[in-house]
This record gives C-alpha cells, sequence and structure tokens, in this order.
C-alpha cells in the first residue's frame, strides 16, 4: 500500500480492506424471522440461491476505517484484483459502504509507479458477470460442504460434529486423487529382470554400454512390463543365472565390434512464462517450496513491485516483457541467443477475463537477481530469480543438439550379443544458458538412458570390454505425488483454478487426509474411509470429469454466456442430465459405517479405521465369546506398505507383555508396565500367582478368563502414562510409583492457604492451585520442582509464567513496536514474536528459513488481521439479490 500511495500523490488516501470483509453468516447469526428461509445453509434456495451475508468480526474495524475516509472522499477506485474473487470483494464493499461518490474499477496487475498511474487513468465498471460467478462458487461451496461433511462425521468421524472431517467440491477430488495413486501402489505387482553392462575402451577413451539384444530380440526393460508384473510384448528376460553366465562369456571374449553408429540431430524450445501452477510446481521442484509458502513469497514480492500479479493461468507477455526480456538476454548471452521473431505463447485460459499477464518481473526493464539481492530476504530472492530465468528463457532460441546411438556386436554362448550407447552433444545450448525446467520422480533410473561423451568411432572398430557386470533390476510402482506433482495433476485435470491450489494442499494436510513422507504425499487410512463414502455415495461430487465441468461452468458464468440461478437451481434440484445433490442427501438410504472403514488385507486381516485410528482386527478361535484379536499398526506405516506380509508380521510379533517392576511397599501390590493402544502406561494390580510370573522375561502369564456374573463392580487399578522421555524397556519401580501417585502435591501456598499440584496434561506438565495453573518447561520438573520454585513461578503474570523457551533465533528490533523479533518454539511449534504479537510460521516453512525481512512481515500480516473476533461484537448484516446484468 505505501508503495501505491507514493505512486499516486497526496491526492489520494489509499486504504486497504485485507480481503474479504463479509462472508456467508452462521447459523447463529441469522435473525429469527429469517431463519425458516435462510436457517440451514445462509442461503435461500427456494428464492434464487440468495446469499445471507455478514460482516467479519476481524473487518469490524477497517469496515469503520472505511467508513471514515469515504466521508472526505470525492471518488472511490476499487483497486481489488483482476479476478473472480478480486471482484467480489470489490462489490462486497459497494455493498457495505454504499457510497454517494463515484465509483470507478481501477484494476492493474503489477505495482510499478507507470502501471498504477496508468491503471488510475483508464478505468472501468465493476464486472458483475465476474461477480456472479464468485458468487455461484461460494453459494456451491456452501450447499457442498454443509450436506455432505455431516454424513462424513456420523460415518467416517465417530458422530463427532464439527470434527476436522469435511468434504469440498475441489478438496474431495483431490483427495481422491493421492488416495487412488496410493491404491495403484497397494495393488502394483513388482517385476524382476536383468541385463548386463560394461565398460567399452577405444585407447584411453571408454564408455558405459548395456546389454540390448541376443540373437535380434531384445531385451526387457521396466517398460515392457505392466503394473501386475505381466509383459506387454515379446522379449527376453534374462534371470539371474543366465545373466551371470552370459557375463562371464562376454568378459571372456574381451572384445566388440562397432557395427552402427547413427546420429541424430533435435532441438529444444524453451518453456513458456510462469503461471500460477507452474510457478508453484517449479518452486516445489527446485527451490523445495510448498505450493503455500511459494504463494506467500510470491505475494510479498508483488507487493514490492518485483513481479507482476501472480495469480494467473495465462502464458502471454505485453509487448514491453518481451522487449525486456530479449534485451537481458542480448546483453548476458550474445545477438544469437534470442531468435529472429519474438516467441509467442497461447493462454489456455478459456476465460478471457481472467487471463491476465504470464508471472514476470515488472516494469519494463527487468532488475537481474543480483541487482535486487540486499532488498529481498532469501526466498524472495531464490523466487524472483526462478522467475527471472524462466522469462528471460521463454524468449531465448532453441537448444540444438546432437544424439549419436553406437552399436557392438560379439558372440558369446554362441549367441549374437549386443549392446548400445548413447551420447548427446549440445552445438547449440540457446535457452539453457539460462534456465531448465525441474522434471517429476521418475518411475525408474534404470531405464532412464544416461548422456555421455563417445570417442570418434567408425562401423568396424574393434573395442576392448571390460568390467562387465551382470545388473538386476525390479519395476517400481508410480512415485506418490508431491505438491509440485499434484498441482500439475489437478491442472491437467482442470480441478480447481491456479490460485485455488496451494489452498486445496493445505486443506487435505490439515484435515489428515494426507501427511508428508519427505516430499511425498501420503493419505491416511482416514483418506481411505472418506473416499470410499463418497465414491459410494456421492459418486458425481468426487468423479474428476464432473469436478472440472463444473469449473468450465464458472468460467461460462464469468463470461455471461450461463445464468448463475438457473446454474445452481440445476446443480442443487437436478435437471433431466442431473441428479440434484439434495435428491442425493434425502435418498442415502442406509451406510454401513463398519463396512465403509474396513479394508481387507489379504485374507490375514481386516483393517479397521475407528475413533481412535487404524487398526487390524484378526479372527480369535481361542477367544470364548467369539471376540476378534486387535493388532495395532504403527503410525508411520503408510497403506501400501501394510501387505499381506507386514499385516502378518504385526500379528506375530511378541506382544508387550504386563512386564512386573516390583510391589509396592505401601500396599503390597504388583506394579507393572503395558504397552497399550494409546500408548505405554504403568498399572498396579492386585498380587498374582508367583508361579505366574515368568522369570526369564519378568512378563505375566494371562490368567484363565472366568465365567462371566453379575457382581458388584469392583474398582478400576490404578495407572499412569509414561512421560515422552520415558520407555516400556527401561522404567524403575521407583519412577513407576512416582507416576502413580500424581499429581505430585508440591507444597501449601503461605498466602493463600491453597494447595499447589505438579501434574500431566494434555499440553504437557503445569502446576495447579485452585483453578489458576502455570506451565513447567520439562516433564521431570513434575517430580522436582520445589514449593519455593512454584511460588517463583506463580509471583509472575500469569501469561508470563512460563519460562520462555531460549529463543530459536534473534533479530533486530521491530520498524512497528521497537522491540527485538525472536522466534521462539511454543506448545504448537515455532513462532516470532516481538513481545507483543506472535505469528505462526506457517505450514511448509522452517525456521532456517526466516530471516529478519520475513519475520517482519509475519508480524505485519498478523497485525493486519486484527485482534482475535469477540462474540458479543454487533455485526453489520445484509442480504444480496443477484445482480442484474450490464
Amino acid at each position: 500500500m505505501t508503495s501505491i500511495q507514493g505512486y499516486l500523490g497526496d491526492g489520494y488516501e489509499v486504504l486497504s480492506s485485507v480481503g474479504h470483509i463479509r462472508d456467508l453468516a452462521s447459523k447463529k447469526d441469522i435473525p429469527a424471522e429469517k431463519k425458516a428461509a435462510y436457517g440451514k445453509y445462509s442461503i435461500d434456495v427456494d428464492n434464487g440461491f440468495d446469499p445471507y451475508y455478514v460482516v467479519n468480526d476481524r473487518k469490524t474495524k477497517t469496515v469503520a476505517e472505511l467508513k471514515r475516509a469515504l466521508k472526505d472522499a470525492d471518488e472511490v477506485l476499487l483497486a481489488t484484483d483482476e479476478d473472480r474473487e478480486g471482484e467480489a470483494i470489490a462489490w462486497h464493499l459497494l455493498e457495505v459502504l454504499k457510497p454517494k461518490v463515484p465509483v470507478k474499477r481501477m484494476v492493474f496487475h503489477e505495482i510499478t509507479k507507470d502501471a498504477i498511474r496508468a491503471a488510475a487513468e483508464n478505468t472501468r465498471e465493476l464486472d458483475l458477470a465476474l461477480v456472479d460467478a464468485q458468487e455461484t462458487r461460494r453459494v456451491l461451496d456452501r450447499l457442498y460442504g454443509w450436506d455432505v461433511s455431516p454424513v462424513l462425521w456420523r460415518k467416517v468421524g465417530s458422530g463427532r460434529e464439527g470434527s476436522a472431517l469435511s468434504a469440498g467440491r475441489v478438496q474431495s477430488a483431490a483427495t481422491r486423487m493421492v488416495v487412488d495413486r496410493e491404491r495403484e501402489r497397494m495393488a502394483f505387482v513388482s517385476a524382476s529382470y536383468w541385463d548386463i553392462e560394461a565398460d567399452a575402451a577405444k585407447g584411453d577413451e571408454a564408455f558405459r554400454i548395456r546389454l540390448a539384444r541376443i540373437d535380434g530380440a531384445p531385451l526387457a526393460r521396466g517398460t515392457d512390463f505392466d503394473d501386475r508384473g505381466q509383459l506387454k510384448k515379446a522379449v527376453i528376460v534374462l534371470s539371474e543365472a543366465d545373466a551371470r553366465a552370459l557375463a562371464d562369456a562376454v568378459a571372456a571374449v574381451a572384445e566388440a565390434s562397432v557395427t552402427a553408429l547413427e546420429s541424430k540431430p533435435g532441438t529444444r524450445s524453451p518453456k513458456a512464462p510462469f503461471t500460477t501452477s507452474t510457478m508453484q510446481q517449479e518452486a516445489g521442484r527446485k527451490l523445495s517450496m510448498s505450493a503455500k509458502h511459494a504463494m506467500s513469497v510470491a505475494q510479498r514480492l508483488y507487493e514490492k513491485g518485483y513481479i507482476t500479479y501472480m495469480r494467473t493461468d495465462s502464458t502471454s507477455l505485453s509487448k514491453q516483457a518481451v522487449q525486456a526480456a530479449r534485451e537481458q538476454a542480448v546483453a548476458l548471452y550474445g545477438d544469437r541467443a534470442v531468435p529472429a521473431n519474438p516467441r509467442v505463447y497461447a493462454s489456455k485460459s478459456k476465460n478471457a477475463q481472467e487471463a491476465h499477464e504470464a508471472i514476470r518481473p515488472s516494469g519494463e526493464h527487468f532488475r537481474t537477481p543480483a541487482s535486487v539481492a540486499g532488498a529481498l530476504d532469501r526466498d524472495e530472492q531464490r523466487l524472483y530469480d526462478l522467475i527471472w530465468k524462466r522469462t528471460v528463457a521463454s524468449q531465448m532460441s532453441d537448444a540444438k543438439y546432437e544424439t549419436t546411438t553406437v552399436t557392438l556386436a560379439l558372440t558369446a554362448q554362441g549367441k549374437q550379443v549386443e549392446f548400445t550407447a548413447s551420447g548427446t552433444v549440445y552445438t547449440f545450448k540457446g535457452f539453457l544458458e539460462a534456465y531448465e525446467e525441474g522434471r517429476d520422480e521418475k518411475r525408474s533410473d534404470a531405464d532412464q538412458s544416461s548422456d555421455q561423451a563417445l570417442p570418434a568411432l567408425a562401423v568396424g572398430d574393434v573395442l576392448a570390454t571390460r568390467d562387465v557386470e551382470p545388473k538386476g533390476h525390479a519395476t517400481s510402482p508410480k512415485p506418490r505425488y508431491t505438491e509440485a506433482s499434484l498441482v500439475k495433476a489437478l491442472e491437467e485435470k482442470g480441478i480447481g483454478r491456479p490460485s485455488t491450489f496451494a489452498s486445496i494442499i493445505d486443506v487435505i494436510l490439515d484435515r489428515g487426509y494426507v501427511s508428508k513422507r519427505g516430499q511425498a504425499l501420503v493419505p491416511s487410512w482416514l483418506a481411505f474411509s472418506v473416499v470410499r463414502l463418497l465414491e459410494e455415495h456421492f459418486s458425481d461430487l468426487v468423479d474428476y470429469d464432473f469436478t472440472a465441468a463444473l469449473e468450465d461452468d464458472l468460467d461460462a458464468i464469468a463470461r455471461g454466456e450461463q445464468q448463475r440461478v438457473e446454474w445452481l437451481r440445476d446443480f442443487y434440484f437436478g435437471s433431466d442430465s442431473h441428479v440434484g445433490l439434495r435428491h442425493i442427501v434425502d435418498n442415502l438410504g442406509d451406510i454401513d459405517a463398519r463396512e465403509l472403514n474396513s479394508t481387507p488385507i489379504g485374507d490375514v486381516a481386516t483393517l479397521r479405521f475407528g475413533k481412535y485410528g487404524p487398526y487390524l482386527e484378526v479372527p480369535n478361535p481361542d477367544d470364548p465369546e467369539g471376540k476378534p484379536r486387535i493388532v495395532n499398526v504403527p503410525d508411520d506405516l503408510a497403506p501400501d506398505e501394510l501387505t499381506p506380509a507386514k499385516a502378518q508380521e504385526l500379528i506375530d510379533a511378541p506382544v508387550a507383555g504386563d512386564r512386573v517392576l516390583g510391589e509396592n511397599p505401601a500396599n503390597g501390590k504388583l506394579i507393572v508396565v503395558k504397552d497399550g493402544r494409546f500408548g505405554p502406561y504403568v498399572q498396579e494390580n492386585d498380587p498374582v500367582d508367583p508361579d505366574a510370573v515368568d522369570e526369564a522375561t519378568g512378563e505375566v502369564a494371562e490368567a484363565p478368563k472366568k465365567p462371566a456374573r453379575k457382581a458388584a463392580a469392583a474398582p478400576k487399578p490404578r495407572t499412569a502414562s509414561l512421560f515422552k522421555s520415558m520407555s516400556v524397556d527401561t522404567i524403575d519401580l521407583d519412577t513407576a510409583l512416582k507416576l502413580l501417585e500424581l499429581p505430585r502435591v508440591v507444597g501449601v501456598d503461605p498466602a493463600t492457604g491453597e494447595e499447589i499440584t505438579a501434574q500431566n496434561g494434555r499440553y504437557g506438565p503445569y502446576l495447579k492451585k485452585g483453578a489458576d495453573s502455570r506451565s513447567l518447561d520439562a516433564e521431570q520438573q513434575i517430580f522436582d520442582i520445589t514449593l519455593d520454585e512454584a511460588l517463583e513461578r506463580y509471583a509472575q503474570p500469569k501469561y508470563g509464567a512460563r519460562r520462555a523457551s531460549a529463543a530459536l533465533k534473534e533479530f533486530d528490533a521491530d520498524p512497528v513496536s521497537g522491540k527485538p523479533i525472536k522466534i521462539k518454539d511454543g506448545r504448537f511449534g515455532a513462532y516470532v514474536t516481538d513481545g507483543e504479537t506472535n505469528a505462526t510460521i506457517p505450514r511448509g516453512e522452517t525456521v532456517e528459513d526466516v530471516d529478519f525481512e520475513r519475520a517482519k512481515q509475519l508480524l505485519a500480516d498478523k497485525r493486519a488481521k486484527g485482534p482475535a473476533p469477540k462474540r458479543t461484537t454487533k455485526r453489520a448484516t445484509t442480504t444480496r439479490k443477484a445482480p442484474a446484468k450490464k
């Protein structure tokens, strides 16, 4: 905003709405007289899908500031982003502020002096078709989520309304994609094959060759097998024994003749400039940034005026950008670096109103990465460098190369054996001088030909062969999605919009549907249950083509080719060609939750997903009541790793028995340690027959079960969970007794007479005195803290009582508060603080990623959001009718 204010001058006052100022109301915020019409969704589905909006609690102060500024204004310029979301924000501002002065729509795609001034001089009217498209999307998502999510709560979320489970038009399709990939991996059957590699030498020059054919028949490669391990065509599959025998025979011959040489020229063209999705993909591949983090960094670069608008699906460049890119390419790499005519990249977007320029460095002359090094933080510098290189390379000449393939033959075991090798030489690097696009993970490195330098060869040359080595290979399943490859797949299938990809991935991670193992996205068993329910009962809603068609329809509404109300009526109530959402929800019938949450693991066991996570259910014929045996599934075991063999291994693993630690001297009861389903714990039991204790292991044999009979319930034995730092294998009797005595009485506060106790809780160790609590720094302090130390903590202010952990990083003073900025490790993860404002480090960023500039930005973003919402705040409300088309 500061930059925009400076470019416009003193005659303007620039204020930010910080995004949307209002949204659909929650149920409790709808007046009683309107609940009949709007109650369920905050949408009157029977009257044109009219939404009921409220001003967000956190935006009441923002709205007040905007109204104050409006009193002295002669004109209002709405300068929100030029896309559906931005147009809708502008429309909401008009609805709430109701200005009586002229209103104009100002749009720009880069924050530079020329762009801002040009935008102020060339305004337009509000585009109500774009508003309609965004409002349709918002209503659609509310109807979808609020109708389908309760079904998940009841059938997958153990009936917990408001649990983390949710269904969404796009997030559900994305979750299904990750689950489908895991299903492919689970069904995959690996195939093994062997080949032979050797070195071929001409004088002092050697290169690697690989067995290709035997008596003219091709040798098997990984691509010759399908995902069930079956051959797709007739090839020779060498066994290990055959490969080793043939390798020995080749080594004995020790030479091969060049029988063929083939050289082919080729060219490679540069990729188009970045769109939102391709930028996210490359930032993931090259910079290891999550999609969300990449967008956050790009947002900062845009706001600082270094790049153009970062939410775009256009690959086109303006004339000035093309000229700037060509000028820099020539300056850096010479006159041959650019072709005679500028390159033109056609946009893939069907919606011309949203087809802005590609993401590029801003301005008529690009700033080189070296020239901006001191002005940007580490991540901003890295991403700007990537955008700059991609933009410049997009206007550079094709790379030219020549690939030579050589075939060498020899006779071994009475067979004609042929080896091949390839070498590529770039005769002109062209755009590769500046940039080369990254690649997603490949299924097998064994089948990738490696470029190497070949010596000058001619047909008939006889080369020495040495270091002959048989090589075994196994086919591998498709790699799991990474954030980069999932973004690419979402775009290819037409699911979601470029600006939503980061939030889609963030949602499925937050919901627990997916977790990250390195860069790979691994679905949880929860996701399997959710996807199965949606596939069986809401098939259209997770169908990829159907979801993509919805995006096309929203584009059509944005172009004014479809009408909002008619489209929503067809989606919700149905038509001759489409079953409506309401009909699906009203006719779900019975859903067997137990069956829904079950997955057979071969003939070995059944995987169940319950309230507390996944477990194996195994038939137990020895149980007198016929109850199955329950076997825990490790949290870090991915679904595709739970094979029948692995399940059997878990079943056969020794069960951690009740290891006797000793006798409680106070009452004579036995203290045992157990490894329970919800973690390790100690338990105080009645004494048992000494003969039931295994002298070698210290474990207690299970007593025979007695017939059930009605009797007064016996008191439950005392139990206590082990601390995180403790182990079932190493805990001793004294420690177990201390755990069982918790909460520990530290002493009595002499000033109040209240007892102070130390105990462990859900969020860690703490002190308790009446209703007043204070956090402890470590679990061991529960046993060690003295009364004086406890009183000292209570003497400190309530929210200063917890001793701050040592700062992970320290920076200079924040320009707003004037206090030093620190990064600390808090209860819910690392956060940035200046002592007044705390800002959590976003998912995908690490402490190492955060420098002084990033820390300042996080605090500024947190302040911009304002204080936490207060439930008693009175909210401004209004309803919206579909705007008339202009």
